[in-house]
C-alpha cells in the first residue's frame, strides 16, 4: 500500500483488536498480506494504548499542527486598510499596488497573489474575468528619455458644470509627466504652452507624438499649427496617429485614465487654478511615489528617466516649414479671421487630398514632398547608436551597415524610422507604430527576417 492511500478500516479494525499474546511473525505475516508497512502497524496500535481501540478507527487529519506561512488576521486588516487608504485617495489599489504600498510602509506585505486572494474574499475586488494578461501585451517603447513625447488633451468639468481641457505631455520611455497644462479649450496656444513648458523642465525631445487634432497637429488636413511649426523649428519631428486610431497614443489614454481615478476622490475645483494646482500634485506624486506597472521593477517614471541616458536633442531646422509646402495656420487665420471659413477651407483641403489620393500617404511632417536630402534605403556606417529615415527598397528590405533586414513587401518603398544601439534595432512607421523589433546582430550577419524580431506588427505578412 502507497503511503499516501488511507488504509482500509477493516484492517484498522483487526489491529485495534490485536492479541497481545500474538505468536511470534504473525505481525510481519499481516503487514505483508495487507501492503502496510510495520510501522504504520506499531503506530496505530500505539494510539489503541494510549488513547483506546475507538481513536483508531478514524483516520486522522495530515494537516501540520503548524503554519508558518499563514496570514494572521492581523496583517490581514492591515491590507484591507492599505487598499482602502490607496482607494480614498484616487490611485491603484489592486493587489500590486498594495504589495508594494505595504512594502514602503514597512509591513511583511503577503504575496501578490495571497493579497489577490484576500480581497476576492473580502469581496472588495472587482471581477474581471476577460481581461486579458499582462503578458499577452506587446508594448513599442522609445530607447531613452526624450527619444519621444505623447501629448494629448482631455475634457474635464469645472464645478458649475463648466467645460475645460487638461493637456497631458508624457515622455515614452520612461512614462515621466513632462508637464500638464489646464486650459479653457483645446487650442493651439495652450498646446505651445505645455510644449514650452515641458521643454524648459526636461530639454527638447526628438519627436513629438499626438492626434491629428487641429490645435495640435493638423498637417494631414493640409496646414502646419502654430505647436507642428514651433516644434520643427527646434528640430522635433512632429508625428501623428493614423485617424481613428488612439492605440497609438496608448500611453497618454492610460494616463488620462490614472488622472481621472486621482481627481475623482478631490474636491472639485473651483478654475483653472485650482485644477492647475490639483494637477501638479498629481504628477509630484505620479512621477516620484507611485511605482509604474509598466515599467521593470515596477520602478517609479522618475527613476526609469534617471536610469538611462537622456536622447540627444535635435538641431535646430528654420527651413524645415519650408520643405513641407503647406501653409501656415497663422496665416490662414490673419487672412480669414471667421471660424466659418478656416473650417470651410479645412473640409476643401479634406476633399482635394482624397481626389488625389494622398490622404493615406500624408505624414507629418511631410518632407518627403521637397526634401533636398535624398532618402536612402541603407546606412553604410551606423555605428553604435543612431536614427535615420530609410526607405525600403520595393522587396521590403532595407541595409544598416553589412547587414539587410526584411520587413515585409508590404513596407516595400515606404519611408520608416530606424533607431538603434548596441543592443536592439527598432523600425517603426512615420505615424510611430512599431514595424519590427530587432535584437542587434553579430558582426558578420548578412540578412535577418521579419520572423527574427522579437516583436513585430500585427497581421504581417512574412513572404
Amino acid at each position: 500500500m502507497k503511503s499516501n492511500q488511507p488504509i482500509d478500516p477493516r484492517i484498522r479494525l483487526a489491529i485495534s483488536q490485536w492479541p497481545n499474546d500474538a505468536p511470534r511473525g504473525a505481525v510481519t505475516t499481516f503487514c505483508e498480506e495487507h501492503q502496510i508497512s510495520r510501522k504504520t502497524f506499531y503506530k496505530l496500535r500505539a494510539i489503541v494504548r494510549d488513547e483506546g481501540q475507538a481513536a483508531v478507527l478514524e483516520p486522522r487529519s495530515r494537516r501540520p499542527k503548524t503554519s508558518p506561512t499563514k496570514i494572521s488576521d492581523e496583517l490581514r486588516a492591515q491590507a484591507l486598510a492599505v487598499r482602502a487608504a490607496l482607494e480614498a485617495s484616487g490611485l491603484d489599489h489592486g493587489p500590486i499596488s498594495v504589495h508594494d504600498k505595504m512594502h514602503g510602509l514597512g509591513f511583511g506585505a503577503p504575496a501578490i497573489a495571497s493579497l489577490a486572494r484576500i480581497f476576492r474574499e473580502e469581496n472588495v475586488a472587482r471581477a474581471a474575468p476577460n481581461k486579458r494578461p499582462r503578458s499577452a501585451y506587446r508594448r513599442f517603447v522609445y530607447p531613452a528619455p526624450n527619444a519621444c513625447w505623447q501629448l494629448d488633451a482631455t475634457e474635464y468639468v469645472l464645478t458649475g458644470g463648466r467645460k475645460c481641457v487638461i493637456f497631458q505631455l508624457q515622455d515614452d520611455h520612461s512614462r515621466l509627466a513632462v508637464a500638464t497644462h489646464a486650459a479653457r479649450s483645446e487650442n493651439s496656444e495652450d498646446a505651445l504652452a505645455v510644449m514650452r513648458k515641458g521643454i524648459d523642465a526636461h530639454g527638447v525631445p526628438q519627436r513629438l507624438l499626438s492626434d491629428n487634432g487641429a490645435a495640435l497637429n493638423p498637417s494631414r488636413r493640409g496646414w502646419v499649427g502654430q505647436l507642428v511649426a514651433y516644434a520643427t523649428s527646434l528640430g522635433v519631428e512632429a508625428i501623428t496617429g493614423k485617424p481613428g486610431r488612439p492605440t497609438t497614443q496608448g500611453k497618454n489614454e492610460r494616463f488620462h485614465q490614472t488622472l481621472f481615478k486621482w481627481l475623482d476622490k478631490q474636491p472639485f475645483a473651483n478654475s483653472l487654478e485650482q485644477l492647475q494646482e490639483q494637477v501638479d500634485r498629481f504628477d509630484a506624486i505620479y512621477n516620484t511615489e507611485r511605482p509604474h506597472q509598466g515599467l521593470p521593477g515596477r520602478m517609479t517614471p522618475q527613476q526609469a528617466w534617471d536610469t538611462t541616458v537622456v536622447a540627444e536633442a535635435p538641431r535646430p531646422d528654420t527651413d524645415a516649414l519650408a520643405r513641407t509646402g503647406l501653409p501656415v495656420i497663422d496665416e490662414i487665420i490673419e487672412a480669414n479671421p471667421a471660424a466659418e471659413i478656416v473650417t470651410a477651407y479645412a473640409r476643401q483641403m479634406d476633399v482635394q487630398m482624397k481626389a488625389e489620393g494622398a490622404i493615406e500617404t500624408l505624414t507629418a511632417p511631410v518632407v518627403e514632398a521637397g526634401a533636398e536630402e535624398k532618402i536612402r534605403g541603407s546606412v553604410k556606417d551606423p555605428g553604435e547608436r543612431g536614427q535615420r529615415k530609410l526607405k525600403t527598397y520595393s522587396n521590403g528590405t532595407l541595409k544598416l551597415g553589412e547587414t539587410m533586414f526584411f520587413v515585409t513587401k508590404r513596407m516595400g518603398s515606404r519611408v520608416l524610422n530606424v533607431d538603434w544601439d548596441p543592443e536592439n534595432i527598432l523600425i517603426s512607421t512615420m505615424e510611430g507604430e512599431l514595424i519590427a523589433d530587432f535584437p542587434r546582430p553579430a558582426a558578420g550577419t548578412k540578412y535577418v527576417g521579419i520572423d527574427r524580431a522579437t516583436v513585430s506588427f500585427q497581421n504581417a505578412d512574412k513572404r
